[in-house]
């Protein structure tokens, strides 16, 4: 009884001493551990967390019984967690602050970075769209297989390295010939980057994903793994079907027609480019309007 009144007096103690900076300091670690949890329960880094625990659960076990060898032993591996962590657990720290990045915090930062370079217009983001669906149009008729990666925020350069370069003004003869079955660069990706077609013959990461149906092919693996990767959009052709899918976010949606391709892409890139427009304006007419205020004053 007496345990209980001593552990009552010790939280009403602690709670007149508990702040508002304590109240978020605990919102804001609990948050981040949830997410951790969140990022390694789909993952293989589930079992090692699993084995860290047990590596924990040991070493206690080997203090309290005073086992000095396995304990010494276990010590000096805890000595060195930070490394190994940041070894073990670096395909899903990379995936986390990629994930950090792509957030709307994130997406800020880049638009601060980048509205002095906003397009004045839509046009070439209209004709690029235009060209990628007329051009998929035509190689689903004739069946040609084809890996088209639209980027996005996430920049596509270590990607970039493992193709050729091009840097064209896209066209739909241009994307025919370079995924004509007999071209050099026919079975790698397309990088379509500042509506251009940036590159061509690009190696991209396969899935990790094991559920993913077994009737797609490495074109569907590496279209879903690199939209695992990043925030990229990509669009596939299948040689086998002709069919026309899309991958975005770790999930591909298949049997697009000419029409709905040309939606979904006018419904991403185009939306976005209006409201950076909106953005850019507003922010140039609250300078202007503070500049005449102090020209006032």
């Amino acid at each position: 009884m007496n345990s209980i009144v001593s552990l009552f007096n010790y939280f009403t103690i602690l709670m007149h001493t508990f702040s508002i900076k304590d109240f978020f300091d605990v919102i804001i670690t609990a948050f981040l551990i949830y997410q951790f949890i969140k990022l390694v329960r789909e993952t293989r880094a589930s079992q090692l967390v699993k084995g860290i625990i047990i590596l924990v659960i040991g070493y206690f076990t080997s203090t309290q019984l005073k086992l000095i060898m396995l304990s010494n032993l276990l010590n000096k591996f805890f000595e060195f967690a930070v490394i190994t962590f940041l070894v073990v657990f670096q395909p899903e720290l990379r995936n986390a602050l990629e994930q950090i990045g792509r957030s709307k915090f994130g997406k800020k930062l880049t638009y601060i970075k980048s509205s002095n370079n906003a397009f004045s217009n839509t046009l070439p983001i209209k004709n690029c769209i235009n060209v990628i669906v007329e051009a998929t149009d035509a190689l689903q008729k004739t069946k040609t297989g084809a890996l088209i990666i639209l980027e996005r925020e996430t920049k596509l350069g270590d990607i970039i390295k493992t193709g050729t370069v091009l840097d064209a003004t896209p066209s739909v003869s241009l994307i025919g010939n370079i995924f004509f079955n007999k071209s050099p660069l026919h079975d790698g990706a397309m990088i379509i980057k500042n509506n251009k077609v940036y590159a061509a013959g690009c190696i991209l990461p396969l899935t990790s994903n094991k559920n993913i149906n077994p009737e797609l092919g490495t074109r569907h693996r590496a279209a879903l793994g690199i939209s695992e990767n990043s925030d990229a959009l990509a669009i596939i052709v299948s040689e086998e079907t002709g069919t026309i899918s899309l991958a975005e976010n770790g999930i591909i949606s298949r049997n697009y027609t000419k029409d709905l391709l040309k939606n979904k892409l006018n419904s991403i890139f185009l939306s976005s480019e209006n409201d950076l427009n909106i953005k850019d304006h507003i922010i140039k007419s609250l300078k202007r309007f503070k500049y005449y205020e102090n020209k006032k004053n």
